[in-house]
């Protein structure tokens, strides 16, 4: 690697994670897209390479360039900076793609800074990308793709993420059908009131959750990944939702929900060889269908952003 560039991984994430809307997400390890990030004597930011996907290369318009923005804003720093994307997470596929380009330009540029910023403060600045991606700067995403593992965003004002333990025999599988669904239309057309008993049984849901991740009491996350309030409205827009939940319990998942806004469905499993069988069974489905798809069989990925060499 060259002095004064780097070359990173940054992970899928699933977001939500059920019981845990804009508040609970989890790192993956096997998908995510790749970046290179260089210092240049210009100041500011420059898009100067983007392979995988038709997105934006103005820097005000790309998520990366709008989180680097931040930071830089913040650092009143005079540097300059090139950004490189390799996207191989699809846009609107419901695993991050806009969170992994907007932690990796941060990251990077923290980095190659000194590190003048705290990982707490980084999600800060990821989340003006997630604005301009979705036009709600939620964290579910950037946090844990930028602290590893499962991480709670307990509050956003003031800012408060807290790392959660990963059990050290879970997988995640995740389908992703070829449909796009932008999270900005599936926030469209969300409640904007609960109804009190739906969120008591959300509330001991999501505690539920953590304390099984913690304990790894893999029974407890199965029993807890119910979703009462986001998954009945939003499932709608994804075919063969309910069939994928009920195929993958079968093959021996956990719990199943949707990923993010969707359209992917993901399944957590305890060891890898189970995982692998769900994501079998998810593929028929589509199969039947007769819908393209992707599936990734991935553990949970405990650092999140890494350097490639």
């Amino acid at each position: 690697m060259k002095e004064n560039e780097l070359r990173i991984f940054c992970p899928a994430t699933i977001a939500n994670v059920s019981c845990g809307f804009d508040v609970l997400g989890a790192a993956l390890d096997s998908v995510g897209d790749e970046m290179v990030v260089r210092k240049v004597p210009e100041k500011g930011i420059k898009i100067t390479k983007l392979v995988g996907q038709d997105l934006p290369m103005e820097t005000n318009q790309n998520v990366a360039g709008v989180a680097g923005l931040a930071l830089l804003a913040e650092s009143g720093s005079n540097e300059g900076f090139e950004i490189e994307i390799y996207k191989k997470i699809k846009a609107g596929s419901g695993i991050g793609s806009s969170a992994a380009s907007s932690t990796g330009a941060v990251w990077a540029i923290n980095d190659l800074l000194g590190r003048p910023f705290s990982t707490l403060e980084l999600v800060k600045f990821a989340m003006e990308g997630e604005r301009l991606a979705s036009g709600v700067a939620h964290a579910d995403n950037v946090a844990p793709a930028l602290f590893g593992g499962f991480t709670l965003v307990r509050s956003y004002e003031p800012l408060d993420v807290i790392p959660i333990h990963s059990p050290s025999e879970l997988y995640a599988t995740v389908i992703h059908p070829q449909i796009e669904v932008r999270t900005s239309d599936s926030r469209k057309i969300l409640k904007t009131h609960i109804n009190l008993a739906d969120g008591i049984k959300q509330w001991g849901n999501l505690g539920g959750l953590v304390a099984g991740l913690y304990t790894e009491d893999y029974d407890l996350i199965g029993r807890s990944l119910v979703d009462h309030i986001v998954e009945p409205i939003r499932s709608i827009l994804i075919p063969g939702f309910d069939k994928i939940k009920s195929v993958s319990k079968e093959a021996g998942a956990l719990g199943s929900g949707i990923s993010g806004s969707g359209p992917s469905i993901f399944a957590f499993s305890k060891g890898e060889a189970t995982a692998q069988k769900v994501g079998e069974a998810m593929k028929q489905v589509y199969q039947k269908i007769g819908i393209d798809y992707d599936v990734h069989v991935s553990k949970i990925n405990s650092q999140g952003i890494k350097i490639l060499q």
